[in-house]
């Protein structure tokens, strides 16, 4: 969508999706890459992973917290991330992540089974 140079959109909702994702010029008054771990959620990490390096995008190996917390500190703190994915396979606890052209950070989340309660 765009309506002039001042305002160029991208909106985004995955097929099945009740989320979008919308960014690009005049969205937001964040500057470009000043946004960090925001997060996509998909159901097999590695398939994502090999999708997104297939398009030329550099993405991280697959890394998990190495205390097995699903609470999401070692996100920041990479000293407390594990290199593969999460031993055990849960769901919401194997990671990767990249950065998009203007140097945003994203994470790839695995997300296979959804927690009680959350649709």
């Amino acid at each position: 969508m765009s309506a002039g140079d001042d305002y160029r959109a991208v909106h985004l909702t995955p097929p099945g999706s009740k989320a979008s994702i919308l960014f690009g010029r005049g969205v937001s008054s964040a500057q470009p890459g000043s946004i960090d771990s925001l997060l996509l959620a998909v159901d097999d990490i590695e398939a994502a992973r090999e999708e997104l390096r297939s398009r030329g995008v550099d993405v991280s190996e697959v890394f998990h917290d190495v205390g097995g917390s699903l609470g999401g500190g070692f996100i920041a703190d990479t000293a407390a991330r594990a290199p593969g994915p999460d031993p055990e396979r849960r769901s919401y606890a194997s990671y990767a992540s990249f950065k998009d052209p203007d140097g945003n950070g994203w994470l790839l989340q695995e997300l296979t089974e959804r927690l009680p309660g959350r649709v």
